[in-house]
């Protein structure tokens, strides 16, 4: 099978909307966490959110194209422009050979609740306007990336929860390794509007330490009190390492493991089962031992149940070697849909810089987090290979295995 590496990134978060920015944020332990009074007018029982930047089009797209395009297609685009810069692809390239895009999302509330409000208040369906219909749908981001750098190759969107912008990576490398396709851009993106995230809010998901905005977050530490909601977009560009070096690419790194699995239980309590299997199919399929990883990007989202089970599984998959552990939500929030995208960035620009960001705001772990080797504060730090986890609502899971690359 093909080997398949990554040889672009981009990034537009809470935390920075450049590879440079993010990359300092990460190391000085900033928080892009804020406290959102329009929420708490709105109803919210939390006002808690990532601080993510509007991105500005303008410079780039007429206006007949942006009306496409809603929140979360805009911040894919920004950051799809990045990676694809970064991988030295220009739209000629795009133009002349197959480059596909796997993309993840799973939602599309606030475009599709605005056209529904201007259908019922004008009671005429033309008033939805000629852009609603591709704003609305799951697959918003994959179909106007698609159309706009003119990619012939697959064209797909995932749809898997908290476990989206993972899964996307994972299908990418599955059709590389098969020799199905020789560059896919993948990632995944996350609307930041209120309307997007109200129903987690109505189940009380959120932390409401409002008074602290930035200590909110708080993965594996024994005082947390619920995840915060985050988002924006990260894009990276897988090919096949053969496709890589012919073209003259720089390599960034080598995806060598991906497992995924299913709960096959509640639909929103994560068991200890489905992500054990998915972490153990991850090493399987990367050939390493599980001392051979130096680091793990944890999904832990900051709520009591789900890091618990998270801290469970690493200390009885990984036993007494204590690997370094973080979770990078503890400063930019949950990035939902983009998380699993996003945090394999993150990851990698810790991996190429030699270190690893702390696990800010935790002070002291409960009976079960205290088993894991998390660290909480950014430490200077040196490993060629990372393990980063997904997990999502439904019970899905994904777990990525990421190799060093000196090029």
């Amino acid at each position: 099978m093909n080997r398949v590496v990554i040889t672009g990134m981009g990034i537009w978060s809470c935390i920075g909307t450049s590879l440079d920015e993010v990359r300092d944020a990460l190391f000085q332990g900033k928080s892009g966490i804020i406290l959102d009074p329009a929420r708490k007018e709105a109803g919210f029982c939390s006002g808690l959110v990532g601080n993510v930047p509007k991105a500005d089009l303008k410079p780039f797209l007429a206006r007949s194209a942006r009306s496409y395009m809603h929140e979360e297609s805009q911040y894919a685009y920004m950051a799809t422009r990045q990676a694809l810069d970064n991988a030295g692809i220009d739209m000629d390239y795009l133009e002349q050979n197959e480059v596909g895009i796997i993309y993840g999302n799973d939602s599309a509330v606030e475009a599709s609740t605005t056209a529904v409000d201007k259908f019922r208040q004008a009671h005429n369906s033309v008033a939805c306007g000629s852009g609603s219909l591709f704003q609305c749908m799951n697959s918003t981001i994959s179909m106007n990336l698609g159309y706009l750098f003119k990619l012939k190759g697959i064209n797909q969107t995932i749809s898997s929860a908290c476990a989206s912008g993972s899964q996307s990576i994972g299908m990418a490398t599955m059709m590389i390794r098969h020799g199905m396709q020789d560059c896919i851009i993948c990632g995944g993106a996350e609307e930041t509007n209120m309307l997007g995230i109200v129903a987690f809010d109505g189940i009380q998901s959120f932390s409401t330490r409002e008074d602290e905005p930035q200590k909110a977050s708080r993965p594996f530490d024994s005082q947390r009190n619920g995840l915060v909601p985050s988002g924006g977009a990260a894009t990276l560009v897988l090919e096949s390492y053969e496709h890589a070096v012919k073209r003259g690419a720089k390599i960034i790194a080598e995806v060598i493991g991906w497992g995924f699995s299913g709960n096959g239980e509640h639909i929103s309590t994560p068991n200890f089962e489905g992500p054990l299997r998915c972490m153990s199919n991850s090493l399987k399929d990367s050939g390493v031992s599980f001392r051979d990883i130096g680091y793990i990007n944890a999904h832990a989202t900051s709520t009591l149940i789900g890091d618990q089970r998270e801290a469970e599984v690493i200390s009885h998959l990984f036993g007494d070697y204590k690997v370094p552990v973080t979770s990078t939500k503890s400063q930019t929030g949950h990035e939902m849909w983009m998380a699993g995208a996003s945090e394999l960035i993150y990851s990698i620009l810790m991996m190429k810089n030699d270190f690893i960001a702390g696990n800010i705001n935790f002070e002291e772990p409960d009976e079960i987090t205290g088993r894991v080797n998390i660290l909480p504060e950014t430490r200077q730090a040196h490993f060629d290979t990372f393990l980063s986890n997904s997990f999502g609502f439904g019970g899905t899971n994904s777990t990525l295995i990421i190799k060093n690359i000196n090029s």
